[in-house]
């Protein structure tokens, strides 16, 4: 069983390695294959046996990981944790190079909803999934890290804006783009694609002739840290919500191995989740038809409908810890605290997927094994955020619960969760994937 400092080593060590969702699957992936699970594709025929484990990756920036346990699976029904790879940031555009007073530049995108203000003066690098042609004309694709700190988006100082603890607003085409060096030369502009081209022949080693696209990101290079006094917390970037994505790994692989249970964790969750890597897509409902069509004499659509009926998910992603310095931005019956267990979810708008029924569910489990619960209601006079749990929940029709770990400064550059919270959430669904 792990032990509470070494579950968050291992999560602080995750996201150091997982910058972008491309590394959040390559990582899990590894945990997953050396823990004797069996990778499977797409593009081919399954062969599916009781009492095995497989994962399976679509646009390699998300994963489903399944066991398929000793029980019939369209009548037992599979446990289902939820979670996402994807957090906001700032996202290089196709043609970003310019120059600019001799500083090179990269333009980017605002991807998902960016707290901006933390992102000014910290020490970036770059991450994400390079395409490039070799010189025998064949496509091929890589993972990049820069790892270094290469880039910054400096503030403008206050002599220059006096009213800028009062009032200054950003704007994100003029202020974001990152300063990556000095240029010589008057050109308005830089390749940053012969930038790339030669990173990959030069320090990665590939035989690449021409970079074709990217999608790439920047990142605080600051790396995660169990902080407070007490070590009560751990702050890192992109807790939002790697650390569900690790701790649903973690549960999986702790829980019951003759039960069925699956974990998803899919990219494009912050901007909507409708893609085809997105919780909004067909990944998940792909997944289970072939593997109900494995293991049942029923027709497909009736094997998965029977299915789906004795299936619950978690949608887990972080809440909204009640802030000290900011209480009336919290309905006071509803505020959440750090380290005091996991949240439900609930919303009557259904921007949650919770309901008594899974609200019930999971107290009852949770007051088997005293794992404490909160819940989370928004302000009746604020908009909620939503999660993969309702998009999921109206496309397969399977009952859900929405929960989280409490957390601060959510959507920031650097976000902050209690380091007891974690083991509180892991011992919950190690518990629940054994159901």
């Amino acid at each position: 069983m792990t032990t509470r400092n070494s579950l968050n080593q291992g999560l602080c060590e995750f996201i150091a390695n997982s910058p972008t969702p491309f590394h959040a699957v390559q990582n899990l992936s590894k945990r997953l294959k050396d823990a004797g699970y069996q990778e499977l594709y797409e593009g081919d025929a399954w062969q599916l046996q009781a009492g095995q484990a497989y994962y399976v990756c679509r646009n390699a920036s998300s994963l489903i990981a399944f066991r398929t346990g000793n029980a019939e699976l369209a009548a037992h029904g599979m446990h289902i944790v939820g979670a996402h790879t994807d957090s906001p940031c700032l996202k290089v555009k196709p043609q970003a190079g310019t120059v600019r007073f001799g500083y090179a530049q990269l333009g980017v995108e605002i991807y998902g909803g960016v707290l901006l203000n933390p992102w000014f003066d910290r020490d970036l690098s770059l991450a994400g999934r390079v395409n490039y042609r070799q010189p025998d004309g064949q496509l091929k694709h890589c993972l990049v890290d820069f790892k270094k700190a290469i880039a910054t988006v400096p503030s403008l100082a206050i002599h220059l804006d006096r009213e800028v603890n009062k009032n200054r607003s950003i704007n994100e085409q003029q202020h974001m783009p990152p300063v990556l060096m000095r240029v010589d030369g008057k050109g308005k502009e830089f390749d940053f694609y012969e930038l790339l081209l030669g990173y990959l022949q030069d320090e990665l080693g590939l035989d690449a002739q021409k970079v074709l696209s990217y999608e790439l990101s920047f990142y605080d290079t600051q790396a995660p840290a169990t902080i407070g006094f007490q070590d009560e917390f751990i702050a890192a970037a992109r807790l939002d919500n790697l650390l569900s994505c690790y701790i649903g790994m973690q549960a999986l692989l702790e829980s019951d191995e003759k039960i069925p249970a699956l974990l998803v964790c899919s990219d494009n969750e912050e901007v909507g989740s409708v893609s085809a890597a997105g919780a909004a897509g067909s990944f998940l409902e792909a997944v289970l038809e072939r593997i109900v069509e494995s293991f049942s004499t029923d027709r497909k659509q009736e094997a998965l409908r029977r299915l789906l009926d004795h299936s619950m998910l978690l949608s887990v992603d972080n809440a909204h810890g009640i802030h000290p310095n900011y209480p009336d931005r919290h309905d006071q019956q509803h505020g959440p605290l750090l380290n005091q267990g996991p949240v439900l979810k609930i919303n009557s708008q259904q921007r949650y997927a919770s309901n008594s029924e899974t609200t019930a569910y999971f107290k009852a489990l949770c007051d088997e094994i005293n794992v404490p619960l909160q819940s989370f209601v928004v302000r009746s006079d604020m908009a909620c955020g939503s999660t993969i749990g309702p998009i999921i929940a109206a496309e397969l029709g399977i009952k859900t619960l929405d929960i989280g770990v409490p957390t601060f400064a959510m959507h920031s550059i650097r976000e902050l969760a209690g380091s007891e919270d974690t083991d509180y959430l892991l011992q919950s669904l190690t518990a629940f994937l054994s159901r």
